[in-house]
């Protein structure tokens, strides 16, 4: 059974960088494709991004596109989400999750299992 424990958050200053990592143990994460989800505080959990097993394609919703950048290691089991030029709206708790793909393109929408603790990220100064 596949399971996912996202880290790296943290507080950091509006325009720093943060990388999480999405550390995956019990399956290979090599059949999965992955995606970040956030939920702010009193907001709709929003996909962020997500990446195909097949060709490595990925999704960006707008507001992050150019500057997070997601990324996987098959050998080391782990996706990671590189981001950069934070703002304080990226406060948030970030989760890694399965998702489902459509003719090989991941889309934003779970795919079965369960959310996890989520790593929080807070962009303040």
């Amino acid at each position: 059974q596949l399971q996912l424990v996202e880290s790296g958050g943290g507080l950091v200053q509006p325009g720093g960088s943060l990388r999480l990592s999405c550390a995956a143990s019990g399956v290979t994460l090599d059949y999965y494709a992955i995606g970040w989800f956030r939920q702010a505080p009193g907001k709709e959990r929003e996909g962020v991004s997500c990446i195909s097993n097949s060709d490595g394609s990925t999704y960006y919703v707008d507001s992050v596109k150019v500057r997070f950048t997601i990324s996987r290691d098959n050998a080391k089991n782990t996706v990671y989400l590189q981001m950069n030029s934070l703002k304080p709206e990226d406060t948030a708790v970030y989760y890694c999750t399965p998702v489902l793909t459509v003719e090989k393109m991941c889309i934003m929408v779970q795919s079965g299992g369960s959310w996890g603790q989520g790593t929080q990220v807070t962009v303040s100064s």
